[in-house]
């Protein structure tokens, strides 16, 4: 485990040296960077490989959570660690912060995997709701219709032992955390800006995803000049889960791409 103080809080971080670009994975809300842990185990170690814990989740510090944090956070880290312009991995919130690079640190960034995300997810009714319900009876209240929203119906139905290790790792996020986060997401919206990208960009959307639908993942890859845009069917909203395979696959494209 490795630790490091960025904008006043210790994040923790996973690194794996190798040689070539870097690929740096932002995971999504209420989960640890474990999500990416088959993903990386299809890439190998060849490469350059960094996860980050976001604050307010796993190992990482508590604090002040916006997502101009959640942005400079990442960047401060990549700073912090010398890493040459990488490959960002980013998956809902995750796929969020990656764009907020995209458009303020564009000297970090040699590609794009944008996952299950949009330039804005969500409504602020809906999220007000969200935060408002797990200060009151807890994020463990709403977990039944968060695992709906992450996993498709045939992962749910087959897959339990590992739903009830999903379900854990989202209830055990701090409270203070999870809200942060949630209204870090109501708040942002990168419609206006995301034309600017100028790397080579895959968006990836889970048929089955009731959080971000794939038809809010197009508009995202129509925005972003030259991106192109893939459907993983029986998927969720996390298909470093759920389709390991097929995202290392749509990741070694982008690293073809940007070599």
């Amino acid at each position: 485990m490795s630790r490091a103080r960025i904008n006043d809080v210790t994040l923790h971080y996973r690194y794996i040296p190798g040689d070539g670009t870097p690929l740096v994975f932002l995971k999504s809300l209420g989960t640890d960077f474990r999500i990416w842990d088959a993903v990386m185990a299809q890439l190998g170690d060849a490469v350059p490989s960094l996860c980050i814990e976001k604050r307010g989740h796993g190992l990482s510090d508590n604090g002040p959570v916006t997502m101009d944090l959640l942005v400079q956070d990442v960047a401060a880290l990549l700073d912090h660690l010398k890493l040459p312009s990488a490959i960002i991995c980013g998956v809902s919130v995750g796929g969020i912060i990656a764009q907020g690079l995209a458009i303020t640190r564009p000297d970090l960034l040699s590609g794009l995997v944008l996952c299950c995300t949009g330039t804005k997810i969500g409504d602020t009714d809906g999220w007000n709701g969200r935060i408002a319900t797990g200060q009151s009876d807890g994020i463990a209240s709403m977990s039944d219709a968060i695992l709906e929203r992450w996993f498709a119906h045939a992962f749910r139905s087959t897959r339990l032992d590992e739903l009830a290790g999903y379900r854990n790792m989202l209830t055990r996020t701090t409270a203070s955390g999870y809200a942060g986060v949630c209204a870090a997401i109501r708040d942002t919206d990168f419609t206006a800006q995301c034309e600017k990208t100028a790397v080579p960009t895959m968006c990836i959307a889970g048929a089955d995803d009731l959080a971000t639908p794939p038809a809010l993942v197009k508009a995202l890859s129509d925005l972003i000049p030259n991106a192109t845009f893939q459907i993983l069917q029986d998927c969720g909203h996390l298909p470093c889960i759920e389709a390991p395979v097929s995202l290392a696959d749509a990741i070694s494209q982008i690293q073809a791409q940007a070599a």
